[in-house]
């Protein structure tokens, strides 16, 4: 089963470097503030050899994206459920402490996504095109 597991693992994370090395263009979807990259459109790179650069940075600007909203979600659903802990405990301490957890643990997850979406300008700052 891990031998399974694993080789659908790494076929997922081949075919889009594969797919990705196929392609003579990558559509930007955010403005990645670098000179010689398009804020929006098409990067062609036959015409720009930033392109590689401008493309990874739109995909690590894209997939920081997605995670921030997929955490905000969890600590929201994190929250209420750490709030609705507390508010039926109906004295037992152990369910207070529960419900405390869960509202801690949520803090701990906004903490991670406020970095997630940090996560870009550290890649620039250290490639050294910030």
């Amino acid at each position: 089963m891990k031998k399974i597991l694993s080789a659908l693992i790494s076929l997922s994370l081949l075919v889009p470097m594969i797919a990705f090395a196929q392609a003579t263009q990558c559509i930007m979807a955010h403005d990645v503030n670098v000179t010689g990259c398009p804020s929006s459109g098409a990067c062609v790179f036959a015409t720009n050899p930033l392109c590689g650069l401008c493309c990874v940075l739109n995909a690590l600007y894209t997939a920081t994206d997605w995670i921030f909203i997929v955490l905000m979600v969890v600590v929201a659903l994190m929250v209420a459920w750490g709030g609705f802990s507390i508010a039926t405990a109906a004295g037992a301490p152990e369910k207070v402490a529960s419900g405390r957890n869960f509202i801690l643990y949520s803090l701990i997850g906004l903490a991670v996504a406020l970095l997630a979406r940090a996560l870009p300008a550290l890649v620039k700052a250290l490639l050294g095109v910030a």
